[in-house]
């Protein structure tokens, strides 16, 4: 099945919970899509697909500018990883495809 569809999913950031929304696209080890959140929709950029292993960034403009580091692992209709918040540390996430 992949990683393509739309996922819904929760960051556990410094400033709380934070919900979002996952649209992938998978073109064999290229990993494309966006990423929405209540700070408004950005593009993936640098994405890559291994297997079940994802990674990608995305730049972030409000609050404040910062470039996201995400990796995440796809196990059926669930996925889980890390996203790197620059000088904010590590924010953990989790989701279900809808």
């Amino acid at each position: 099945m992949g990683a393509d569809g739309t996922w819904t999913m929760t960051m556990k950031t410094p400033m709380g919970e934070q919900e979002g929304t996952l649209d992938l696209k998978t073109d064999g080890s290229t990993l494309t899509g966006t990423m929405s959140s209540p700070q408004g929709s950005m593009d993936l950029e640098n994405g890559t697909v291994d297997g079940d292993q994802l990674a990608w960034t995305v730049k972030m403009t409000s609050p404040f500018p910062i470039t996201i580091e995400a990796t995440a692992t796809v196990d059926g209709d669930s996925i889980s990883g890390d996203a790197k918040l620059g000088a904010f540390g590590n924010a953990p996430f989790s989701g279900t495809r809808t």
